[in-house]
């Protein structure tokens, strides 16, 4: 056994500093500095020590519920996390701000990484520095508990936070609710073969007959057979009322029928070639023709009368829809223009000509007086919205595909398209932003023809796959207080 000294000695042999070197770098002895740690939460403070996670790249979310996009799980985690930021950090964060509900997928995602990361950022704004070298200076009465009784285990801020209303996630089916086959739907363009009542009821087109599907009941009815004339059916369209249906013929002519008693009221004569657009505006009826004609007839007169005719496109019409206030008539053709007609005129009062194809897909807003929107066809592709009170042009969207219908939601700045060549899509879209909410496809062909339900909530398609596709895309909830001014004076009764 070695002795101590021994050992002592061993080790000083063996250090690679000798006694010489270490006196010389042992530092002079001087006054420790203290740091006064009595206002430090260590607890709090450490947990604002960086781990280098800056610029790490986001975890992607798993699944539909997950990341920070707005829904489900997401939403949870991002309350939870600002939570917790309020609680250690002493972040007073009061409110969750999440993505807008009718953002895509892709957008949603990435505006809550932002959201989320610029959260993060503003709490390590608030967070306080892991040492602190001279008490902090503030009020007494900033320490001063504005609930002194509460029972919550949390701070106000975070109770508030907790309280914050919280938006309901809007989930839209990308599958029908129902699907019935409509053999012989024509897959043509020009044509507007499918209609929905304000009782419900769903009038279709199919060869030489017209059937009427029951909402309700879910039962079918053939109106009408014109195959006995050698003809075809190239339109429907339903009165405001729900009683009455107009059947555009290839010939030229128009049948109302009477629904309630499955009955034709009047034939109306005066067209030289197919009838492929109706529109109603409370008993008159307008038609337009491969004739280039607009007619417009009083079903109430005697069909002798010719009504009025609007002369003006140089091809066919195939689009045709009155505004909600009824004063103005919008109409499309195969010469790539779109016209505005008054009550008190023949000719057109406004002419829009940027398409470059045809234009069938056109709405009014019912929510916005005098905006219209028109879809161009496979050379066009674009829907673009018009303000017809100053004839200015207003936005434009490509969506990349042919343009075949258009239809406003009742309640919300919404809208809905359905597209041909070559996507075969529906897409609905927020206005004014054009945001897409929802993409839906199915068809396999052209979806060439659409209808809203009377609820507003619903809507049809057909195309010719020879489907009807039911669909579920707009809200019964309004999103925002309709505008209303004086000036509008097709608003009330004086």
């Amino acid at each position: 056994m070695f002795s101590e000294s021994y050992h002592n000695r061993l080790l000083q042999s063996c250090s690679p500093v000798s006694r010489k070197q270490s006196v010389l770098v042992r530092p002079e002895p001087m006054d420790r500095f203290i740091p006064c740690r009595l206002g430090n939460t260590w607890q709090t403070s450490f947990q604002a020590i960086r781990r280098g996670t800056e610029n790490q790249p986001a975890k992607k979310a798993r699944g539909d519920g997950g990341g920070t996009d707005g829904t489900g799980g997401g939403r949870d985690h991002l309350a939870y996390a600002c939570l917790l930021r309020n609680e250690l950090l002493g972040a007073q964060i009061e409110e969750l701000r999440g993505p807008p509900a009718n953002c895509s997928d892709g957008n949603r995602a990435a505006i809550g990484t932002a959201q989320h990361a610029s959260t993060v950022k503003a709490a390590q704004a608030y967070s306080p520095p892991v040492f602190k070298f001279r008490a902090p200076t503030c009020n007494a009465e900033e320490n001063i508990d504005p609930s002194p009784y509460s029972l919550s285990p949390v701070s106000a801020k975070s109770q508030k936070l907790l309280r914050s209303p919280r938006k309901a996630t809007r989930k839209i089916s990308r599958i029908p609710f129902k699907v019935l086959d409509a053999p012989e739907l024509q897959d043509d363009f020009y044509l507007n073969l499918v209609d929905w009542s304000a009782q419900n009821v769903l009038s279709v087109g199919l060869g030489s007959c017209v059937y009427l599907w029951s909402a309700c009941t879910s039962q079918v009815t053939r109106l009408c057979d014109l195959s006995s004339e050698g003809n075809t059916v190239t339109s429907v369209a339903w009165s405001e009322r729900g009683h009455q249906v107009a059947v555009g013929t290839q010939k030229g002519h128009i049948s109302v029928w009477d629904v309630t008693v499955n009955k034709e009221v009047t034939k109306l004569q005066g067209h030289i070639a197919r009838v492929g657009a109706l529109a109603w505006n409370g008993d008159v009826l307008s038609s337009g023709s491969r004739d280039r004609h607009i007619r417009q007839r009083d079903t109430r007169c005697p069909p002798q009368q010719s009504g009025r005719v609007l002369q003006g496109h140089r091809q066919e019409v195939c689009g045709l829809k009155w505004s909600p206030d009824g004063q103005s008539l919008a109409s499309g053709g195969n010469d790539n223009k779109l016209f505005v007609w008054s009550m008190h005129s023949t000719s057109p009062v406004q002419t829009y000509s940027a398409h470059v194809a045809a234009v069938k897909a056109i709405a009014w807003s019912p929510h916005q007086h005098g905006l219209l929107a028109s879809g161009g066809g496979t050379a066009d592709r674009c829907i673009r919205f018009w303000n017809t009170l100053t004839s200015q042009p207003m936005q434009c969207v490509d969506t990349g595909s042919q343009v075949c219908n258009l239809a406003w939601s009742k309640h919300s700045s919404e809208l809905v398209s359905t597209h041909g060549y070559s996507q075969n899509q529906i897409l609905v879209w927020k206005y004014p932003s054009l945001t897409q909410v929802a993409k839906l496809t199915g068809h396999s062909y052209r979806v060439l023809y659409l209808a809203l339900s009377p609820d507003g909530e619903a809507i049809v398609t057909g195309a010719g796959d020879e489907t009807l596709r039911f669909w579920n895309v707009f809200s019964k909830t309004p999103s925002h207080k309709e505008n209303k001014s004086v000036l509008n004076l097709y608003t009330a009764l004086r």
